[in-house]
């Protein structure tokens, strides 16, 4: 039998850290290989997607960057990196928490949310994702956040972000989540999906599904604009939002975020 490599070539915890993206881009700038993961308990500068600030009380989040040297992987499939995370940590979260399969989702491009009992939707995870390329145009390195809203007790929300979100311990009826266990389940989820994308694999069909938004009416905000129309689906090739506005008029929006969508 052939022996292969392991999975990651390092992991280091930290209990406070300005901003793991930040640690993760050191390694892979001073030619740590792939895959690196950083773990941090608590950040000081963490930022989320259209650079905003990530805060939470130190323990109450899962907060990690991986790092990233996909050989051969194309910069229009760079997304697909974001898209495998999110995917991991969607089915650890949801064992991990003893949710109910579907108990979460995705809002694109990759946030991890839940539906309240109103229809409205509650981030419990956002993703951040960072790439370099090449002389020939291809992905060199790649560092991937996440943070998920793990042991957070509703009565710490900060007041401006309630009604927004929400976290895996209150999902679990205000059980503990163990974070060590769910960064286990997410690794363990994590490598298959990468070595099949090292091959030129993705599960586009399991990634669509598990979008929320597909088939309903939404806003999206697109630079200084928001549009309004029915998304009705995802591009498999470039991953993006398919849009049909009110005239008919179908559009790909490839950057922006979902800032509506009920449910019901």
């Amino acid at each position: 039998m052939i022996s292969r490599p392991p999975f990651l070539a390092r992991l280091e915890r930290f209990a406070v850290v300005d901003s793991t993206q930040r640690v993760v881009r050191d390694w892979l700038g001073a030619g740590v290989p792939e895959v690196a993961v950083a773990v941090a308990g608590e950040q000081t500068a963490g930022r989320g997607r259209l650079g905003r600030s990530w805060q939470a009380p130190a323990g109450r989040a899962l907060l990690l960057s991986v790092g990233f040297r996909p050989v051969g992987l194309a910069a229009g499939h760079a997304w697909r990196l974001g898209a495998i995370v999110a995917q991991a940590m969607l089915d650890a979260a949801e064992e991990v928490a003893g949710l109910r399969e579907r108990s979460l989702w995705l809002k694109w491009p990759n946030d991890l949310v839940a539906v309240d009992p109103e229809g409205q939707l509650r981030k419990v995870a956002g993703v951040l994702g960072e790439t370099a390329l090449d002389d020939d145009g291809r992905v060199a390195t790649a560092a991937v956040g996440i943070g998920v809203d793990g042991d957070w007790a509703a009565a710490d929300f900060p007041a401006e972000l309630a009604p927004t979100m929400t976290s895996l311990r209150e999902l679990a009826g205000g059980r503990p989540i163990d974070h060590e266990a769910l960064l286990d389940a997410f690794l363990d989820r994590l490598e298959p999906r990468y070595e099949g994308l090292l091959t030129g694999r993705f599960d586009v069909g399991g990634w669509s599904v598990r979008q929320i938004c597909t088939g309903r009416e939404v806003e999206v905000a697109v630079g200084g604009e928001v549009l309004e129309g029915r998304a009705v689906g995802m591009a498999p090739e470039s991953g993006s939002l398919r849009l049909e506005t009110a005239d008919g008029i179908g559009r790909e929006v490839d950057a922006g975020e979902v800032i509506r969508c009920r449910v019901v």
